[in-house]
């Protein structure tokens, strides 16, 4: 057991290692992703009291009742928000770290070091975490997928029940402060004990993870079913939303030339990449399959369990599939090694498109901090000097999307009041300034 625990503390490093270095252009990025930095940087200036007294722990009834990742991202945003390295290197690690649980637990269950190792990174530098780790409004994501992973590697037959309980009721707790979708915990935790052969140890954290989310919910669950009116078009839910929720999420990873999960389906190009996915879906099941239909089982349910609420959202959204990565790849290596050779070339294959895709993500989100990082402070200088509302218009239709999110209710940039004060034209309307395509203002000539 020692040379073991050793093994897995080695695994832990070099894996935490393998990420921060691959995913370098993650962390050495210029700017930020979204409206939502530039937000809760100007709310981290107002904001009175420390991680406790901001008023955000008490307002139960609030849609995102987030508390422990709110207060967490206030404070880095005060600290950090004017050094995006520093921030994105914060983000990075974490999910390093992840990744390293990750690799631990598959090993401690099983799987050889390398495939373990590879399964991990399979997960932690496909399309659905790279998203994760270089957006820092993913905190929650990162958050709740800590707890639910120091949960698994704290459930041991040699752990005293009394630690199990308090322990796992302790981090469900957490994970339940920072994000919603950690009421999937128990149902994870319930596929554990069942697939473990109905293991003493996983029945006790499945019933000590039951008890925080029956008393979140009984507190939270009429906010979140009812409260949709108030919130963005995403959050309206409906259970025939389920079917075509479950089809993107299973197909995105070897869509190697997307970059959001959402809405693929509905366009006819998507619909012919996504044939192509789908056969690669399928022979990824019939690997499992003839691998064990155990594996099969444990990567479907585990996949449905994981995604668990986020099914009945009006869309997907690549961070909501960060669990759901680490859950199937994570099976998928713990079955490697009843596969047969024509089988583990086609999971080879199929990991090489998670990675080539995840490397396409990753690349996006560095440039679309390198676009914020000269895009603000240029609107920052032009709303400063002008009398009226800047009008702006992309130099191309493709960039839209990307000033369209970092022109969204941002109240102030800087110590500059932004507001209302901005707004992007449609083509072919006047303009005061064109955004060219590293995102600098220039004037539109008359």
């Amino acid at each position: 057991m020692e040379t073991h625990g050793r093994i897995d503390l080695r695994l832990f490093v070099v894996a935490v290692a393998c990420v921060l270095l691959a995913q370098a252009l993650l962390i050495f990025n210029p700017g930020y992703y979204s409206h939502d930095e530039l937000q809760w940087a100007f709310f981290a200036t107002q904001a009175k009291g420390g991680f406790f007294g901001n008023g955000l722990w008490g307002d139960f009834q609030a849609f995102q009742y987030r508390p422990l990742t709110f207060s967490l991202w206030m404070v880095l945003s005060r600290r950090l928000f004017e050094h995006p390295y520093a921030f994105h290197a914060v983000m990075v690690t974490w999910g390093a770290i992840n990744a390293g649980m990750v690799t631990a637990l598959l090993h401690r269950y099983g799987a050889k070091p390398l495939v373990s190792l590879l399964g991990a990174l399979v997960f932690a530098l496909g399309p659905y975490a790279a998203y994760t780790h270089g957006w820092v409004g993913t905190i929650a994501d990162l958050a709740w997928l800590s707890c639910a992973l120091a949960v698994a590697l704290g459930v041991r037959e040699d752990t005293k029940p009394a630690i199990i309980l308090a322990a796992t009721f302790l981090l469900t707790s957490m994970a339940l402060l920072a994000k919603e979708s950690a009421i999937v915990m128990p149902g994870l935790l319930a596929l554990a004990w069942w697939f473990s052969g109905r293991k003493r140890h996983w029945a006790l954290a499945c019933l000590a993870s039951i008890v925080p989310v029956a008393i979140y919910l009984a507190f939270r669950v009429k906010a979140i079913l009812f409260a949709t009116e108030t919130t963005g078009a995403i959050y309206q839910w409906s259970f025939l939303s389920i079917p075509t929720r479950w089809l993107e999420y299973q197909l995105f990873p070897v869509l190697t030339s997307r970059f959001g999960a959402n809405d693929f389906l509905e366009k006819a190009v998507g619909r012919r990449m996504a044939i192509a996915a789908a056969i690669a879906w399928l022979l990824l099941a019939w690997s499992l399959w003839r691998a064990g239909g155990r594996w099969l089982a444990a990567f479907l349910l585990g996949g449905v369990v994981a995604l668990g609420p986020v099914l009945l959202l009006a869309g997907a959204a690549n961070q909501y599939g960060y669990a759901f990565a680490a859950v199937t790849a994570g099976v998928v290596a713990l079955a490697w090694s009843d596969m047969a050779r024509p089988a583990q070339i086609i999971v080879g294959v199929i990991a090489m498109l998670c990675l080539w895709h995840g490397a396409n993500i990753t690349l996006g989100m560095h440039d679309a901090g390198v676009r914020q990082a000269h895009f603000s402070p240029a609107l920052a200088r032009a709303v400063a000097s002008a009398s009226h509302v800047v009008r702006l218009r992309p130099q191309s239709e493709d960039d839209r999307w990307t000033y369209l999110r970092l022109t969204h209710d941002v109240p102030s940039y800087r110590g500059v009041a932004i507001g209302g004060r901005a707004r992007l034209v449609e083509a072919g309307e006047p303009a005061d300034f064109i955004i060219d395509r590293r995102g600098e203002l220039v004037p539109d000539a008359p």
